[in-house]
């Protein structure tokens, strides 16, 4: 059967749906492209922000008519909501009238099961009922335990290959919904996460990422992420190792030091600060005080000259007021990031902010202050990519520029955009590029022959 499988959200969520094509491919499943020609659609969602649930609705209302006219003519349409959503909303999502199956992050084993059952149980409805009824399959239970340690995700082709190092979350930030969809932290095997790299090596991959809802909580007999990251980027054929994300509150400078000596560990962290007013923060159940935040970012710079920063920003959180606007602007100013993901508050349902706090700031009002704040954003990051205008930068090719014939685009350490005139080298080559133009997300060169002194940009 052909499955058609759609990734909203993050990149764990990425990484999931990797390991849901390995768990279904043995089992006779094809992955297809087409919509049109798929019998089981798949869509891995994300629940973090109300857009992303605006989205996953959207979606599932586009598939009614389809789901309609392959009941008429008697054809199989089995469609599954995966991933975080599901895990959450399951009640809802029950409802929808295209909706068969409902399986959560850790329950991904049990999709080849669970779908001959909705396809068993669809037969003998037509059969009774004439398509009136839909068969609906639940599986949403949280685990202590599972981390897929054992299954090799089917990657997709590129550079970068993400490398889930655990799952979970224990932080329990009161606007975040993910220790309820993801449960508690449990961490995988230096061993086992050592040999998935081993294997991405060998299948050329020159870039890995390792993903964590917190990766600093990582521990594994003993080991540290500082100690893991350390191994990774000692593998044979990876040139580059990223990592997200980090939380302010515990991060450790064993971790900034290995970043800073390894040549491999790119010298790039993003570093949520979420909100610059420690009202606010405690009010997030955050744990790191302005003053705190701020302190790392000094050491960070300190410890790791010409250290990339980036950082989420949450505008619009209840009782936010215009002095605790002003207090992040404030911060951003100072940290001067390299870039920002700043997003407006909005609600999710079994959070302690939806339990505690009503969302009381107008939308009006969050959308000036966002605004704001991405203007203010938007000047910093020009600036420092007009500072790097004259110097040669190392970048991975990533590939042919989609929107300019004749130009390739690859990634600074750290992990700018930056175009290039084509090399005549392939995705993964490692080439230094002399910057002659600044845009505030871009940066454009051409290719020179020096060496590169660092991989610090």
């Amino acid at each position: 059967m052909k499955v058609f499988l759609e990734t909203y959200g993050c990149q764990m969520n990425e990484y999931d749906s990797e390991l849901v094509q390995s768990i279904l491919r043995p089992q006779g499943y094809e992955m297809t492209g087409s919509l049109e020609e798929a019998e089981v659609v798949l869509i891995n969602t994300c629940a973090i922000r109300e857009n992303a649930h605006r989205k996953i609705y959207g979606r599932l209302d586009l598939l009614r008519p389809l789901k309609i006219k392959m009941a008429k003519e008697k054809k199989l349409f089995v469609v599954g909501v995966l991933g975080c959503m599901a895990q959450n909303l399951k009640e809802i999502l029950f409802e929808h009238p295209v909706v068969n199956l409902i399986v959560g992050p850790d329950n991904y084993r049990a999709l080849p099961i669970l779908i001959a059952k909705v396809i068993q149980d669809d037969g003998r409805e037509k059969e009774r009922r004439n398509f009136t009824l839909r068969p609906i399959l639940i599986a949403a239970d949280l685990s202590e335990y599972e981390t897929y340690s054992d299954i090799a995700p089917t990657r997709v082709e590129g550079v970068n290959a993400w490398v889930a190092v655990m799952r979970g979350c224990d932080n329990f930030c009161s606007f975040c919904v993910v220790p309820y969809t993801r449960g508690r932290e449990r961490s995988r095997s230096v061993a086992g996460i050592l040999e998935e790299v081993r294997r991405l090596a060998d299948q050329g991959y020159r870039q890995v990422t390792l993903l964590g809802q917190n990766v600093n909580s990582y521990r594994h007999e003993g080991d540290t992420f500082a100690d893991l990251i350390l191994k990774v980027a000692d593998v044979p054929g990876i040139r580059r190792v990223r990592f997200t994300s980090p939380h302010p509150k515990d991060f450790p400078e064993p971790l900034l030091e290995a970043v800073a000596r390894h040549p491999h560990i790119c010298k790039h962290i993003h570093l949520p600060l979420q909100s610059g007013s420690d009202r606010v923060l405690d009010l997030m159940n955050r744990t790191y005080s302005k003053k705190e935040y701020l302190d790392l970012v000094e050491k960070a710079r300190r410890i790791i000259p010409g250290a990339a920063l980036t950082t989420d920003i949450i505008v619009g959180f209840p009782s936010e007021t215009e002095a605790d606007h002003l207090e992040t602007a404030g911060v951003v100013e100072q940290a001067r990031f390299d870039s920002a993901f700043i997003f407006k508050y909005s609600e999710r349902k079994g959070t302690i902010a939806s339990k505690k706090y009503a969302d009381d700031v107008p939308a009006d009002v969050k959308t000036d202050r966002i605004v704001r704040l991405y203007d203010l954003q938007h000047r910093i990051s020009l600036q420092k990519n007009r500072e790097k205008t004259g110097k040669k930068l190392e970048v991975m090719i990533e590939g042919p520029a989609e929107k300019k014939p004749n130009y390739q685009i690859g990634k600074s350490d750290g992990n700018t955009t930056v175009l290039f005139p084509e090399t005549g080298l392939g995705p993964g080559a490692l080439i230094s590029v002399e910057i002659n133009e600044a845009s505030p997300n871009t940066l454009s060169g051409h290719a020179v022959p020096s060496p590169v002194a660092s991989c610090f940009s």
